[in-house]
């Protein structure tokens, strides 16, 4: 039984747990997998997609690293995963199959809408970025993202936002989604099929930002800090699942207003000021007592 048992850490903000084996792979780098469709090479991984809190996998030559989805803590469900992973090895699962690894999954995009008439979400089956994009026009994502700037050439739109696995676009009056959705998802397929550069990291430009500030600026009063946690923990995944994000901007004290940034379906969205006024505002209010009077979007 000692050479199944599987032994576990988390990470310093507990997103990710680690997850170590006795046996020693034959691979001689890490291998990330981000959705079960990546995974055909290791029954250890797609057994793992299994759990609806994972979120990304990565299998290492004596480890495997879980990161989930902010549902749940590591601490609720950590020591079931510990088990069924000693129980797969115990079985004698195979952990990876080598013939495989050359496999490349095939990339599917499907269409969203989105709360926004004029933005349709385009999601991937894999992971794309790690960070948040938004390009106002074709000169921003000239030498910044090559995928965003063929989308600007090739079609008659006005943003591009793109996101972890999706990428929102924001169309001109002019073109008409019934005659274009399925033109474009086929376009963002083939562009990432061919190994394109989604976003070039070593050109990043001023919209290129996750965050204006963030909890552990020094600068910030408590009260923003506080809006920051609430606004990453309550607000961001919802507005994540419409196409778009939310940035804190600012907090100030003197009239007790929060003003934030929308981006990508939400910037310009004709409900995004009952979402603010119903939605965030009263959020806030409830959980800073006395301390919220208002929620105002600088970006409109």
């Amino acid at each position: 039984m000692e050479n199944y048992k599987v032994k576990y850490y988390l990470n310093k903000d507990k997103t990710i747990a680690k997850f170590s084996f006795a046996s020693n792979l034959i691979i001689d780098k890490s291998i990330v997998y981000n959705s079960i469709d990546d995974a055909s090479n290791s029954k250890l991984v797609q057994k793992m997609f299994y759990l609806p809190f994972v979120k990304s996998v990565k299998l290492n030559s004596d480890s495997i690293e879980l990161e989930k989805f902010d549902i749940l803590k590591w601490d609720d469900v950590i020591e079931e995963v510990a088990v069924e992973i000693q129980n797969f090895l115990k079985d004698g699962g195979i952990i990876l199959n080598n013939e495989n690894l050359t496999d490349k999954s095939p990339i599917s995009i499907y269409a969203e809408s989105t709360p926004n008439p004029n933005v349709i979400k385009f999601v991937a089956n894999k992971k794309l970025v790690d960070d948040i994009y938004e390009y106002k026009d074709i000169s921003q994502s000239k030498k910044n993202s090559p995928v965003a700037y063929a989308l600007y050439k090739k079609f008659d739109i006005k943003e591009v936002f793109i996101s972890e696995n999706y990428i929102s676009i924001t169309k001109n009056e002019k073109l008409i989604w019934e005659d274009s959705v399925m033109e474009i998802r086929e376009f963002i397929r083939s562009f990432l099929e061919k190994n394109n550069l989604i976003v070039n990291p070593k050109n990043k430009n001023s919209t290129d930002k996750k965050s204006i500030a963030s909890e552990d600026d020094k600068s910030l009063d408590d009260v923003s800090k506080k809006i920051i946690s609430i606004i990453e923990e309550y607000v961001k995944p919802a507005v994540a699942s419409d196409g778009g994000n939310i940035l804190f901007e600012s907090y100030k004290k003197e009239d007790k207003s929060v003003n934030v940034i929308l981006q990508g379906a939400c910037s310009g969205c004709p409900s995004s000021t009952f979402t603010l006024k119903n939605g965030i505002e009263n959020m806030l209010k409830e959980m800073l007592p006395g301390k919220i009077l208002k929620v105002n979007a600088v970006n409109g």
